[in-house]
């Protein structure tokens, strides 16, 4: 029997074998699997798009769950409450945000192109240009392990944060309390998008900041943008083989965020006296351009790298290791820390693998 490599479920392309495979298609077999895997006392990994992962070269001594639930339905859909749809977790995240365009359903438009499955989207609150999905998310039913029974959260239960959520802080190791069976989202009727909250997106589509523009337009923008820093997958471009954003912008106070140079970009971070930074920016200053670690004498001998389109994602060049993947992220954490003294936090799931 052959084993599935975790290398072939990821968008990184990396990872060693998983223990027991197991692809659930419905909400049932959801539930099943792991329920099994928990009654044999296995531990349980959680896969849906596999975009916000790095697992171990040794694989996962485990269950590994490929969440592959598919479709959504539509609850209600009317002038003054707007449309009201239920998604499948394993349901492709950008083919939803493309339905929503076409569809008139406005708010997810400026999260389009974001790699892997909308049952993971509320574990990290995913976000992009502006928007993240605590905006729009009405409810989430899950799989609570703890209590063996079926748990829905609302919108202010699930503790909403930047790149946070209850569900992400109730998960170890890839292993969630809660798993994710469906999420629901409440968005308004209309052919415009949300107000637009992203200075780079406002400029490339006219607009002044907190103003609307047609929903198409955004998701066509959001694309070229994403596209352009190599954060749309593309089989051709191995600058999209990665984790997407691997480090989080990092979040400290405003009085030392006033000692950094006065061109060090600078955002509200949505409480009083916090400061949001560019972890991009960071980066980049502290010596770390596009493409660093390409190099044959790098951390990786070449294999893993930032980027060449931008220094926020930390790519395979076709041969790379987990290994070679946390090495380059490991130099780049301990320069922005020995230049700025602010430590980057890593955005993906680390499995078997840490800085």
């Amino acid at each position: 029997m052959t084993q599935t490599l975790i290398s072939e479920l990821t968008t990184a392309a990396v990872g060693g074998p998983a223990g027991n495979y197991i692809e659930a298609r419905t909400e049932a077999e959801i539930i099943d699997a792991v329920r099994s895997a928990d009654a044999a006392g296995e531990k349980l990994l959680i896969i849906g798009g596999g975009s916000n992962l790095l697992v171990s070269d040794d694989g996962y001594h485990g269950t590994v769950l490929k969440i592959a639930s598919e479709g959504f339905t539509v609850n209600s859909e009317d002038s003054c409450g707007g449309v009201s749809v239920v998604v499948q977790a394993g349901h492709n995240w950008d083919a939803l945000v493309e339905h929503s365009v076409l569809h008139a359903w406005s708010g997810l438009e400026a999260l389009s192109g974001i790699p892997g499955a909308t049952g993971a989207t509320p574990v990290q609150n995913v976000g992009a240009y502006g928007a993240d999905v605590s905006q729009t998310i009405a409810a989430v039913r899950t799989w609570d392990r703890e209590r063996n029974a079926v748990q829905t959260f609302t919108n202010s239960e699930l503790r909403f944060g930047y790149r946070d959520s209850l569900l992400k802080q109730t998960t170890v190791e890839g292993s969630p309390r809660y798993v994710v069976l469906t999420v629901e989202f409440q968005l308004p009727l209309g052919r415009m998008s949300a107000p637009i909250r992203y200075a780079e997106l406002a400029r490339v589509l006219g607009v002044e900041v907190g103003k609307r523009a047609y929903s198409n337009d955004v998701r066509r923008e959001v694309l070229k943008l994403r596209a352009s820093k190599g954060m749309v997958l593309d089989a051709q471009d191995r600058d999209t083989y990665s984790t997407g954003s691997f480090f989080t912008n990092p979040i400290v106070p405003a009085e030392r965020a006033a000692e950094l140079p006065e061109n060090a970009p600078k955002y509200p971070a949505g409480t009083d006296g916090l400061v949001k930074l560019s972890a991009a920016w960071l980066i980049d200053q502290a010596g770390f351009g596009k493409g660093f670690g390409l190099e044959a004498h790098s951390v990786s001998g070449g294999r893993a790298s930032l980027s060449t389109k931008h220094t926020l994602a930390i790519t395979n060049r076709g041969s790379a290791s987990a290994a070679d993947m946390v090495a380059v992220a490991r130099e780049v954490r301990d320069g922005v820390v020995e230049r700025f003294g602010i430590e980057l936090h890593p955005e993906p799931l680390l499995i078997g693998v840490s800085l």
